[in-house]
């Protein structure tokens, strides 16, 4: 069965660095859709005390990652991944429903939804 959202084990341990370093522990890990990019849609990550009926919750790796009711169809099967390189490191998204990605691969569109695109 595909998971809603799949967080890799090396994802996971930036994301407890990055709670320990912020004061977030105990905070849930939003994993969102919002408008914009040249695309249309944009991902979000950030942190949130707060759960709400308008959001499932997921379990990975010990965090606890909440997404938008809103947000599920397009996000079903995404896999979020953490790389380093001599440049930096950063995380990747890898979502299978992105069917239209910008040039810069900050932005993205699905067959069922467009979003809002804006200048990049």
């Amino acid at each position: 069965m595909t998971q809603l959202v799949e967080l890799s084990e090396a994802a996971a341990y930036r994301v407890k660095e990055m709670m320990r370093h912020n004061g977030e522990e105990g905070s849930y890990l939003r994993v969102a859709i919002n408008g914009g990019g040249c695309s249309g849609l944009t991902y979000g990550l950030g942190f949130e005390k707060e759960l709400t009926e308008k959001d499932q919750l997921l379990t990975q790796h010990d965090i606890e990652m909440i997404v938008a009711n809103d947000d599920v169809d397009i996000l079903k099967g995404t896999q979020i991944d953490y790389k380093e390189s001599l440049m930096g490191g950063g995380f990747t998204i890898n979502n299978p429903n992105a069917i239209l990605s910008c040039g810069c691969g900050t932005s993205f569109r699905t067959a069922t939804k467009v979003g809002a695109p804006a200048d990049c």
